[in-house]
């Protein structure tokens, strides 16, 4: 069945692609999700692989697609990039605009288990599932070239979405990513509201966790800026380090001096995660 798709009719024109923007109706939220698309000239002429991206908290599918200067090289490389937004919205829950770092625009990328927030906070599987599935029927990729990548909490989402789902992508990389939200405060907070009190759930979400387990290796690159406000207290690369060297998993760190949490440091950086990506994309 052909999931029903809808233009914000919203087009524009960007190193020979298209930046586009939709909405749909979404079976996993049971809200309107909106997702951009960026369209890259080569898909005028065939299929083309896909990377899908995961903001932070606050953002929507906009701040990635306006302010980190991807298309250029989405265009250079031919792959077609996918950034939804963060959270459900509009699902009227009480208390889901109260606070920046929770509920709305800070879904976690989790399924929600906990009331009231499990019949509309089902991130993962929209990601992962709904998401994906639409893509592959609905745009020209193709579907076993996928690679993922994200910022802070959605930094935290492509590692777990990666980690979770095996055979699903080819590479991963993450700015500044939660490393490890059992152990900070952004994630304790999210994370109890929406899987419960119980620690051990938690773990499976937490990319720290998950690596020990993980049933396949794949490339991942991770960049983090030393002047990041929130490098000590959220976090955590240091941990995300340590897990990998005891699993043998092959992760490239690179502390970039001086450069913070802000899209000036992703603008400046994008276009090497974009080749890590085309690298295994094409491979």
């Amino acid at each position: 069945m052909v999931m029903e798709l809808a233009s914000l009719s919203k087009k524009c024109k960007s190193f020979g692609g298209w930046v586009e923007y939709y909405q749909h109706a979404s079976r996993q939220t049971k809200t309107t999700m909106r997702f951009s698309v960026f369209r890259p000239p080569q898909a005028d002429s065939g299929p083309v692989p896909v990377l899908y991206w995961l903001s932070g908290l606050t953002c929507t599918e906009e701040n990635f697609t306006t302010k980190s200067y991807v298309q250029k090289y989405a265009a250079d490389h031919g792959i077609l990039v996918v950034a939804p937004d963060t959270s459900p919205r509009g699902a009227n829950i009480p208390g889901e605009d109260k606070d920046w770092d929770f509920g709305t625009g800070a879904g976690f990328y989790v399924n929600a288990t906990e009331e009231p927030w499990a019949a509309h906070y089902r991130m993962d599987s929209y990601v992962n599932e709904e998401l994906h599935a639409l893509i592959e029927k609905q745009f020209p990729v193709i579907a076993d070239r996928c690679a993922i990548s994200g910022h802070s909490m959605g930094g935290h989402g492509a590692l777990v979405s990666a980690l979770r789902n095996p055979g699903r992508f080819r590479s991963v990389s993450a700015f500044a990513p939660i490393c490890a939200p059992s152990k900070v405060p952004w994630g304790e907070k999210a994370f109890s509201h929406y899987l419960g009190a119980d620690k051990e759930k938690w773990k499976e979400y937490d990319a720290c966790e998950l690596i020990a387990t993980a049933k396949e290796k794949l490339p991942l690159l991770v960049d983090q800026g030393t002047h990041d406000s929130f490098l000590k207290d959220q976090l955590k690369p240091e941990l995300l380090k340590e897990a990998c060297e005891k699993a043998g998993y092959p992760l490239e760190l690179r502390m970039q001096e001086d450069y913070d949490h802000s899209y000036f440091f992703i603008s400046t950086f994008i276009g090497e995660h974009i080749a890590f990506h085309a690298k295994h994309l094409k491979a």
